[in-house]
């Protein structure tokens, strides 16, 4: 008799359920929620898995637990729940980890099942080597090891650059989390794919010292994934997503801060963290040259006279 797959069930209808009471409830929503400020300040280490559970809208559920259908049953039958559900939980941490590591000096929030998904997804090309990945309605299924290799790449590029309305370095941690949860509980896996496995190894290696070289290779403003972003009605959506791009590019201040604020910001948290010997050559001079604009302004704007000019 085939087996249910009831831990995959299980996951599915308890990630329904939170997030109808997100829906329902902002403040629930933003209790548990993933807010680096909140986690790192406030000790709230519960939020790394319990906004996994909650979801945007119906159509971000959806997405994410028809993606879960389509790939976590297999390897709950083959290699039980307690393995899918410790690939499952391990990617979702470790998506918030990696997201944690890089938003920690950004007003940030998140929420979604996409870094849980993306490790059963790869977990799944590591056990099942030689498949093919459909993409939403193309014909043509893509190779797995070449769907992994542009997914990731596309993710730590699309995070670099801030796009779209997607919290990527959740679906790049969890991606790599998952995969090597899988690795560990059936190292004989990967030799069926060495070469792939190899590679992606060392490009995690290679991702994390260039993160610890460039702690603020991403400064960014504050950012929430929490909300739908408002789309102008009267325009085509393709005009209007052009529009709004060229007005958000050629204007200056769009966001609470400009890029050195946000930098000056980052510098003064990572003073505080690791001390002002920390700081390289290049952050120690954005620092000064900052400190002697703010002091040349207050120079220029102290009235010389009793009398306000």
């Amino acid at each position: 008799m085939e087996t249910y797959a009831y831990g995959n069930w299980l996951v599915i209808a308890l990630t329904c359920w939170i997030s109808y009471l997100g829906f329902r409830d902002a403040a629930f929503r933003e209790k548990y929620l993933f807010w680096p400020e909140a986690i790192l300040a406030w000790r709230q280490s519960y939020r790394l898995i319990t906004y996994g559970f909650l979801h945007l809208d119906g159509g971000h559920l959806l997405m994410n637990m028809v993606s879960l259908y389509f790939f976590g049953p297999l390897i709950e039958r083959i290699y039980g729940p307690a393995q899918f559900l410790a690939i499952y939980l391990a990617a979702m941490i470790g998506g918030g980890l990696l997201a944690l590591y890089v938003h920690r000096h950004h007003d940030y929030r998140a929420l979604g099942a996409s870094g849980g998904v993306a490790g059963i997804l790869f977990a799944y090309i590591l056990l099942f080597p030689g498949g093919n990945i459909y993409i939403y309605f193309l014909p043509i299924g893509v190779p797995s090891w070449l769907f992994a290799i542009v997914y990731l790449t596309g993710s730590f590029y699309a995070m670099q650059r801030g796009t779209g309305n997607v919290g990527h370095d959740a679906h790049l941690g969890g991606a790599l989390v998952g995969l090597f949860t899988a690795a560990a509980f059936h190292p004989d896996a990967i030799r069926y794919q060495p070469w792939w496995f190899a590679g992606i190894t060392a490009g995690t290696v290679l991702l994390f010292i260039y993160m610890a070289q460039n702690p603020l290779f991403l400064p960014l403003p504050g950012i929430d994934l929490t909300r739908n972003k408002a789309r102008p009605g009267r325009w085509p959506r393709w005009l209007s997503s052009v529009f709004h791009f060229a007005r958000r590019k050629g204007s200056a201040g769009q966001g609470p801060f400009s890029r050195p604020d946000r930098q000056v910001d980052a510098i003064l948290r990572k003073i505080s963290e690791s001390g002002f010997d920390s700081l390289t050559k290049e952050e120690k001079e954005l620092l000064k040259e900052t400190s002697d604009k703010y002091r040349r302004r207050a120079i220029r704007e102290d009235p010389k006279s009793g009398f306000p000019l």
